[in-house]
């Protein structure tokens, strides 16, 4: 549940077929997600929209890579040094939540959630971009896939800001989330930069 695992090592996990990704990295996905995209996809291209895997399965070591590198510089967030323009440990936190899971609480780490085509926001606004994201809209959850987070709003007031190309498949997601808040405490996410703050910041809820 919290990522700690090599997908390579377990047999419910499938390697995606380069031909349907966009990254030179090897990405992993549950056999059950795997085939649900697949047929996605063969569905989507009959519409001419093609659907390839941007990030896929991440294990505990990436994201704390990922979340690190945020933490320190390495890498700008909205083109900023976070670690020299906000120098308050618990906003630095909250702006890197904005899109970023702590380690220990992605959804990437359960190996049911996708990232599709690309990981900006303003690519599904126009052009082909909106053309996928709209068929994803209206297609998607006919293969068990749901967009994990909308437009927060008065309902969903906190939380990770809308990502039109995360897409989660739910007959294992939804069992997975339940299991999560049953088993996982605020307590058990640690072991990277900033994790001092994970009590909080409530990340479970």
């Amino acid at each position: 549940l919290m990522g700690k695992f090599d997908p390579a090592k377990r047999k419910d996990f499938a390697v995606v077929p380069a031909q349907y990704t966009i990254t030179p990295n090897k990405i992993y996905l549950r056999k059950e997600t795997l085939e649900a995209y697949l047929e996605m996809r063969d569905a989507a291209l009959l519409d001419q929209i093609d659907l390839k895997i941007a990030s896929a399965t991440r294990n505990f070591d990436y994201q704390k890579m990922l979340w690190n590198n945020k933490w320190t510089g390495v890498t700008f967030v909205d083109g900023k040094d976070l670690s020299k323009n906000i120098r308050n440990g618990s906003e630095r936190f909250e702006k890197i939540l904005e899109y970023s899971a702590a380690p220990a609480t992605s959804r990437h780490h359960w190996g049911t959630d996708i990232d599709l085509n690309a990981a900006i926001p303003e690519y599904f606004n126009a052009g082909k971009g909106k053309e996928e994201y709209d068929w994803l809209v209206k297609n998607a959850s006919s293969f068990g896939f749901c967009q994990t987070y909308n437009l927060k709003d008065s309902s969903r007031p906190v939380g990770y800001n809308e990502e039109k190309w995360h897409w989660s498949y739910t007959p294992l997601s939804r069992y997975l989330t339940q299991k999560y808040k049953k088993l996982i405490n605020n307590e058990d996410i640690k072991g990277f930069l900033g994790d001092e703050y994970a009590v909080e910041k409530n990340l479970i809820n």
